[in-house]
């Protein structure tokens, strides 16, 4: 059965390969169209569209740096992945005592117990090193342990340039990743709603613990998001993010902000402690400004109505369609027209009926996708096609084939022309059967009687 349905979903993705010849974008020229760049005193930044991955901006986005605390993202996309929130935290003397000293602490005590949840707000709003330490021996037993996990992650995300050797980010030779592989983390780490929550969270307060009789409140640093010390770095559109900063990184910060249904995430490194908050601010306005996003739903979902397509045998009916939900970053100044999409083989262990996806891209640069589900639900037409010109599509027609119905006609077909010519060639003997059992079953006429005796007397007369 499995190779079965291997089969079915093969046959599916190639005839919808074939049919995927009727999308026809024109291309452009990335210098053309691509908004201008922005200054920035970070050494390396990046501003990376959330639901699509795709890069809008991009300063010595490989070059590898101390990254500090904002290591913690990756601490805490794996305690996310392997704990549940209410388990507890037991706090190691390793884990108390085993951490820079002055560095940033909430001042747990040796075999202290705390939730996981109540742990990972001490590590993301105050940076603690001492939550995050415990975190991993949580996870994993030690910390040599929990840092083969980082790095496996890190490999698993597609990060080239990272190499992680502790929980916190304290300075290490060893510990170092550049902003764009930060940001491939940060991404990973947004997309489970726990971690948004977190990271958006200005205060929280710990409740009384087993060493603490007094609740323990919390505040978080990111000063783009609340009051700080500061307010003097709000920004609205702010949802919260990571700080980091040791004498040998520098500032880093990474941030996550939302305007007009556009989510993105902005990585600096190798900054100064004012201008980090500065920086990503005019990232954040630079891309907002120049940059719209787009739901393939928007260009897919069309009425009868508004559609040309003619479906041979009167359906629409494909074995394939293309999710709805996926998304496309362009800038404001281009066009859906000026897009081209591509099949890729694609799998998803958690979305079984995902067999591939469509990458879109636009001036040379990857700005989105949508899956290809196997499905045999009704479908109108194809993203950005045969929608009229004064709706935002390209107003081309085309015919929309039903490949499964037709061969099913085809086999019909061959299946009653072989039945004829079987029976066509077996006519004959079925005509010498037919004769030769009447010759034996059959009484002879009177004429035949005649005939026999005639012969009878002849052969008698030549004796």
């Amino acid at each position: 059965m499995k190779m079965k349905r291997i089969l079915i979903k093969a046959v599916a993705f190639l005839f919808f390969c074939n049919s995927l010849l009727a999308i026809n974008f024109s291309t452009v020229k990335a210098a053309d169209y691509w908004p201008g760049s922005v200054g920035v005193t970070a050494e390396s930044a990046i501003i990376m569209e959330q639901e699509t991955g795709t890069i809008l901006y991009s300063k010595n986005i490989d070059d590898e740096h101390f990254p500090a605390s904002i290591t913690k993202i990756m601490t805490a996309l794996l305690v996310l992945e392997n704990c549940d929130l209410d388990e507890t935290v037991v706090f190691s003397a390793d884990a108390v005592y085993g951490t820079e000293l002055g560095s940033s602490s909430i001042a747990r005590d040796v075999n202290e117990e705390m939730t996981v949840e109540q742990t990972l707000y001490g590590m993301m709003l105050e940076s603690a090193n001492e939550c995050a330490y415990a975190l991993g021996e949580h996870v994993a037993g030690d910390i040599p342990s929990f840092v083969d996990m980082m790095n496996a992650k890190a490999k698993e995300l597609g990060c080239t340039h990272t190499h992680f050797n502790n929980t916190n980010g304290l300075p290490d030779d060893e510990h170092y990743t550049s902003a764009h592989d930060m940001a491939l983390i940060a991404r990973a780490a947004y997309s489970i709603p726990k971690f948004a929550e977190i990271v958006g969270t200005k205060n929280y307060t710990i409740p009384p613990t087993n060493k603490h009789a007094d609740p323990t409140p919390l505040n978080n640093h990111h000063q783009m998001l609340h009051y700080y010390k500061t307010n003097k770095y709000i920004y609205d559109y702010c949802l919260g993010g990571k700080t980091g900063y040791t004498v040998v990184a520098g500032a880093t910060l990474v941030t996550y902000a939302k305007k007009d249904g556009m989510t993105l995430i902005c990585v600096v490194m190798k900054d100064n402690t004012t201008d980090q908050y500065l920086d990503t601010t005019n990232l954040f306005e630079y891309c907002f400004d120049n940059f719209s996003t787009y739901k393939v739903a928007d260009f897919a979902s069309i009425s009868e109505d508004d559609t040309n397509v003619t479906g041979i045998l009167s359906e629409n009916s494909e074995l394939i369609q293309v999710d709805k939900s996926g998304i496309i970053v362009i800038p404001k100044t281009a066009s859906v027209l000026d897009v081209t999409a591509e099949v890729i083989p694609y799998s998803d262990e958690s979305n079984s009926s995902v067999i591939g996806q469509l990458r879109y891209t636009y001036a040379g640069r990857n700005v989105g996708f949508a899956n290809l589900l196997f499905t045999n639900a009704k479908t109108g037409s194809y993203p950005f096609d045969n929608l009229p010109v004064e709706k935002g599509g390209s107003g081309k027609q085309y015919i929309q084939v039903n490949y499964p119905k037709i061969g099913l006609i085809i086999l019909i077909i061959a299946a009653l022309v072989a039945l004829i010519l079987f029976i066509k060639s077996k006519s004959s003997d079925i005509l010498l059967y037919k004769h030769r059992y009447e010759s034996r079953h059959a009484k002879p006429s009177k004429k035949g009687m005649v005939i026999i005796r005639n012969n009878g007397r002849r052969r008698k007369r030549r004796k």
